[in-house]
């Protein structure tokens, strides 16, 4: 054998050893990722089980309960807002209820004084005309209270699913005006109060800031654009809240929740992933501090047991920014609005009738 023959079976002995070596490493690296990613998967369950269905109530003792501190509540004459008050003020705080509507505000302040003995104050406050008269007005509402808790509650979504270039400029301004701007102002004025009342008291209680996300903010959701990039902007702007406040010994954590029987979602009968809002209510403030479902989230919390579910699954199957999970929302969302406007139709249609026969 010549020494160019010797020389090469050692090159090829060194390229087969070191074509081995590569392949061991790569499959020793997909081995590791695999045991990492399925460990985290299975913690991340693991909490997720402990925080929906296990882990004790919050007590909200904390927070001031039964000790004469006060909860400001914004969207509160119907539905899940007005659900918060009367949960809060069953806890002891007394109420600041703010919303558009004074009639219903009256009443619901009657109910709750009269049920759970707690003073309470209202605010009319049109959340849509984003008017300084509104803010000024609150601020001297609630100069002098013991406020420990802020609901960001009020919010307003598409009247149907609509393309973005048809969303009229009404309801483009109103949707980002009330979910956005106003939740933005409200907090700014209310905020202080909390942190004052919580010197006050030398930490000896917290405070707590909750608002209200939605799955149209988890997931971009085609035909309801300007709906869920105002929620988007609120996870974010909660989070870094959170952040901010967390050494003034405030929690801040934004709700993520699907569909509730509503007048803004416009169903009426619930289901299991469908609760009404007491049920929901009540399952977000036995969840505070715990992120449920929305485990991939810091300062987020999917609280109702059904939504958790969903939130987790997607976020760890198709993905919450996936292509796929785009589709699928829209080619919902269009079906939706289908039958909307044949709904929108046929209501014209009667209403046509009816004129006539009255002419008749």
């Amino acid at each position: 054998m010549s020494s160019i023959d010797i020389f090469k079976t050692i090159d090829s002995l060194i390229s087969s050893v070191s074509t081995n070596k590569v392949i061991y490493y790569v499959l020793l690296v997909a081995l590791l990722t695999g045991v990492f990613k399925l460990t985290t998967f299975l913690l991340s369950l693991g909490t997720l089980i402990l925080e929906v269905f296990i882990k004790p109530a919050t007590d909200f003792k904390k927070y001031g309960a039964n000790s004469g501190k006060f909860a400001v509540v914004t969207g509160a004459s119907d539905g899940i807002g007005k659900e918060f008050a009367l949960q809060l003020a069953k806890r002891g705080f007394g109420l600041v209820l703010v919303s558009r509507t004074q009639s219903k505000l009256e009443v619901l302040a009657t109910e709750i004084e009269s049920k759970y003995k707690v003073d309470t104050r209202i605010v009319t406050f049109d959340a849509s005309t984003d008017d300084e008269s509104n803010y000024a007005n609150l601020e001297k509402v609630i100069y002098d209270l013991p406020i420990t808790i802020l609901i960001n509650n009020v919010g307003q979504s598409h009247s149907i699913p609509v393309p973005f270039l048809e969303t009229s400029t009404k309801e483009l301004k109103d949707i980002i005006t009330i979910n956005n701007i106003a939740t933005l102002r409200i907090t700014q004025i209310v905020t202080p109060r909390i942190i004052e009342t919580v010197n006050k008291f030398d930490s000896k209680i917290k405070g707590l800031i909750l608002t209200m996300g939605s799955f149209g903010g988890l997931l971009p959701t085609p035909y309801l654009a300007t709906y869920s990039g105002s929620k988007a902007f609120l996870q974010s702007w909660s989070n870094a809240l959170s952040g901010e406040l967390a050494s003034d010994n405030i929690d801040v954590e934004l709700i993520i929740s699907y569909l509730v029987t509503s007048s803004m979602s416009k169903i009426k009968r619930s289901s299991a992933t469908i609760p009404n809002p007491r049920d929901f209510v009540n399952s977000t403030l036995n969840k505070v501090g715990s992120r449920s479902g929305a485990q991939e989230r810091y300062g987020t919390s999917t609280p109702y047991w059904s939504h958790a579910l969903m939130h987790f699954g997607i976020a760890n199957t198709v993905g919450v920014y996936s292509k796929v999970a785009n589709s699928l929302n829209l080619k919902m969302h269009e079906s939706i609005r289908k039958r909307a406007l044949k709904k929108q139709a046929r209501l014209a249609n009667k209403s046509k009738e009816s004129a006539t026969d009255k002419v008749e």
